[in-house]
């Protein structure tokens, strides 16, 4: 919301500074932006006469100027570039030093072309103040020389910008703010009765509203013989000063009605409206060429307002173009109505359309406002444009409901912890519209009508607060007691904060999907049960509650890929739902990979490329597991798992047969058919709530494990192994010959096949040894190496591969 300091002043009665009128406002909840203050960005600018412009001797297109600055000195040599310069010329000077704010730069004394420049003629463009960057400014003659020149122009007017939360809309308008801003003692408020403008004549357009739900009130006058054409100075200069292009008279007061008293208006040329109006839904099929010069295609949910002929405005969001005003414009409807605020904004979500209109009345206008609104843009349209005016016709409800509240005077050092005496109250809410009765302990307060977000005491409570400082709210300790804190978070928030740390660490990117799948989805992956049927669904196919992340994460996985990202990698952290009671609804941390999304990069692997498999989802498990805190030496891999896993590529990880807490593996094809997606994919899926407690014991502490100064040893070893021997098992057995010195085993290839006894396999392991003392000689290193072997061929019955 932005307004100028002046336009405040027409509502506000006030002599404070600006920076102290800003400060308010921020403390009062309307936070202050932005202060563009012209004037004094453009301070060292002054008015100066060009006493002759000769040819730069050394370049065809620079002239060497003259000027005179008016300080009473010697005239000021000046290069200058601008076509127009020349001798008599008044325009805009800055000398050395000045910051140039359309260039960004700080000028400083320069020689071009051999001569000297001491200061700068400037253009409009570069001072900000319009486009215009052909020439140098020309201004009159009697322009006073010497003078500042944004005081001589009139730039002192500063501009506020500021931001509103959702629930003030009253404070969309420069009217509410000085209100504001009057309660918390910056000034006088303003506010003179709105007197009605007689009718002469009844008016001959009749309004239907056919759904009164979209429409509680409407109100319209026709005025004649209006003059339609540039609206005046000063109100141009109002909508330019915050960024509006003035249009037309009839146009520019509408604006204006909005930005000063929070009240969109339309206007209509009546001559191109046909017959009477009508508040409606739009039908299947109907458009609107609307101002912005679109054309939208409508449908039942839109409220409309349509003549006999068809619509003529999207309801409380924009006007059509074909009754519009122009300079023809004689006759005119002025239309002041209440709008159905979630219509208005699904209706402006749904055409990507966000006006000044949509903004205020999607956050609720004052309903008592919109007679006296067509009054006071009647009185502005018959000053500014001539005509007559009708007499109002208006339709529904032009006051809105009364809210009262009973309010205990205790209420405010209760929630707020500050003591303001009732006389101070009684200021604030008066001062603010409200009205106070009574004289405790309990008053009653009447809400006015354009707070309509304050319904009951802690509303009153903060309206008092935040005009006497939030900054007077002490600061109290909570007390802390002799026992120790509990912790903030649940066991179940730590694992899903985790979980997605982990998840997201690993280079996937996290996806938020419908907790409602359709039917046969939830029954491929173990749900569809009745009382998971969903008994009002938004769509068809999403019915019922899902019973896994999967379905959804493998259609957004799959809608990447129709557009041409295929390689993705997604997880999701969130509920499911196995049955109706709670304990049969969990927490899950699941994920799918496609493509080249693999974990193991361009690393080393024996598939020699970064194509995604079925480890890449076990990997993910096992880190989610990690982090969220399962004991990792406890858990198992059993071959196969889910039905809706391949049973030859997949694995079921539990904690004995009792537990399982996921599974991982390639999606199997029947189940990528079943959800429309392309294959291969990988996926697992994780249970939060079935990772056991860490068992709580006292333990003592661990130094922490210091990085070694001497080089690791990395030794690779390939067993011919049974095909029935697990890697895993090759894995530990390495491990533990030497738990200090081995860091890390990891298998790197698996291969089967020529060479190879059809029942064995070969198993190559990457063993990494980490000496701590000091540098191990060749010897240490193959006696444990020889204990690697030694122990592998024990546990597995592997012998090293020639």
């Amino acid at each position: 919301m932005k307004f100028t300091l002046s336009w405040l002043k027409d509502h506000l009665d006030t002599d404070e500074p600006l920076e102290k009128l800003a400060d308010k406002l921020t403390m009062i909840g309307l936070e202050v932006e932005n202060i563009e203050d012209k004037a004094k960005a453009l301070a060292p600018f002054s008015i100066a006469r060009v006493i002759s412009a000769e040819q730069h001797p050394n370049a065809d297109r620079l002239r060497v100027c003259m000027v005179d600055t008016g300080d009473g000195g010697a005239p000021v040599q000046v290069v200058c570039g601008a076509p127009n310069a020349r001798a008599g010329l008044v325009s805009v000077f800055s000398p050395p030093g000045t910051f140039i704010p359309g260039k960004n730069i700080t000028l400083g004394v320069g020689t071009i072309r051999g001569v000297e420049s001491r200061g700068m003629l400037c253009s409009a463009a570069e001072l900000e103040i319009s486009e215009d960057h052909d020439g140098i400014m020309e201004l009159p003659a009697d322009a006073p020389i010497g003078k500042g020149y944004a005081e001589w122009a009139g730039l002192g007017d500063p501009v506020l910008e500021i931001n509103l939360t959702p629930n003030r809309q009253d404070c969309t308008g420069v009217h509410g703010i000085a209100r504001d801003l009057s309660a918390a003692d910056m000034g006088k408020f303003k506010d003179p009765a709105i007197k009605p403008i007689k009718g002469e004549f009844p008016c001959p357009v009749k309004v239907t509203v056919e759904d009164a739900t979209l429409c509680p009130g409407f109100a319209l006058r026709l005025v004649r013989g209006v003059k339609n054409g540039p609206s005046p100075e000063w109100l141009q200069k109002l909508l330019t000063s915050i960024g509006l292009r003035p249009i037309n008279a009839l146009v520019d007061i509408t604006n204006f009605m909005t930005y000063d008293r929070a009240r969109p208006l339309h206007v209509f040329d009546a001559k191109k409206v046909n017959g009477n109006l009508t508040v409606r839904r739009a039908t299947d099929g109907e458009s609107l060429l609307a101002l912005d010069g679109r054309t939208y295609t409508l449908d039942p949910s839109i409220c409309v307002i349509a003549d006999e002929h068809g619509v003529e405005s999207l309801a409380g969001i924009m006007g059509g173009e074909t009754s519009g005003c122009d300079e023809n414009t004689t006759d005119v409807l002025i239309e002041s109505a209440l709008w159905n605020e979630i219509n208005i904004a699904q209706t402006g979500r749904k055409l990507g359309i966000n006006s000044d209109a949509r903004y205020r009345f999607e956050r609720g206008v004052d309903p008592a406002f919109m007679v006296p609104g067509l009054e006071l843009a009647t009185k502005l349209v018959t000053e500014l444009c001539g005509g007559t005016p009708s007499e109002n016709v208006v339709v529904g409800n032009a006051f809105g409901e009364d809210r009262i509240v009973d309010f205990p005077l205790s209420e405010v050092k209760r929630l707020a912890g500050i003591e303001v005496p009732l006389a101070e109250m009684r200021r604030i809410l008066t001062h603010l519209g409200f009205m106070v009765a009574g004289s405790g302990p309990v008053v009653k307060v009447a809400v006015p009508s354009w707070r309509t977000d304050v319904h009951g005491k802690a509303d009153i409570v903060e309206e008092v607060v935040r005009i006497v400082g939030v900054d007077k709210v002490p600061m109290t300790p909570f007390e802390r007691g002799d026992d120790a804190r509990k912790p903030v978070l649940t066991t179940i928030q730590l694992r899903t904060r985790r979980a997605k740390r982990a998840l997201a660490a690993r280079g996937m990117v996290e996806a938020v999907t419908w907790s409602f799948i359709s039917k046969p989805h939830a029954e491929l992956f173990g749900g569809g049960q009745a009382e998971l049927a969903l008994a009002n669904p938004i769509a068809s196919d999403l019915s019922d509650m899902r019973p896994s992340l999967l379905p959804g994460l493998v259609a957004a996985a799959q809608a990447n890929a129709n557009r041409g990202y295929s390689d993705v990698a997604l997880f999701e952290v969130g509920q499911i739902f196995r049955g109706d009671r709670p304990e049969n609804q969990f927490v899950a941390a699941s994920g799918v990979r496609h493509g080249f999304a693999s974990s193991k990069g361009m690393g080393r692997h024996w598939s020699g490329s970064a194509m995604t498999d079925a480890l890449d989802a076990k990997a993910d498990a096992f880190a989610v597991l990690a982090a969220a805190g399962a004991p990792m030496q406890a858990l198992q891999i059993v071959p196969g798992g889910a039905s809706w896993l391949h049973p030859g590529r997949s694995g079921t990880i539990q904690i004995g047969p009792q537990n399982v807490l996921g599974y991982f593996g390639e999606l199997h094809p029947r189940t990528l058919e079943a959800l429309g997606a392309d294959g291969p994919l990988m996926a697992f899926e994780v249970i939060l709530d079935r990772i056991p407690d860490a068992k709580k014991k006292p333990t003592r502490a661990k130094p922490l494990l210091e990085l070694s100064a001497f080089q690791p040893v990395s030794r690779d070893f390939a067993f011919i192994v049974d095909r029935s021997v697990k890697a895993g098992d090759i894995v530990r057995s390495a491990q533990s010959v030497d738990k200090k010195l081995i860091t890390d085993v990891t298998v790197f290839d698996v291969y089967e096949g020529k060479g190879i006894d059809p029942d064995k396999k070969s198993v190559a392991i990457a063993v990494t040894i980490q000496p701590r003392e000091k540098t191990l000689t060749d010897q240490e290193i193959d006696a444990v190496a020889a204990k690697i072997v030694a122990e592998v061929t024990k546990k597995t019955g592997g012998i090293l591969r020639a």
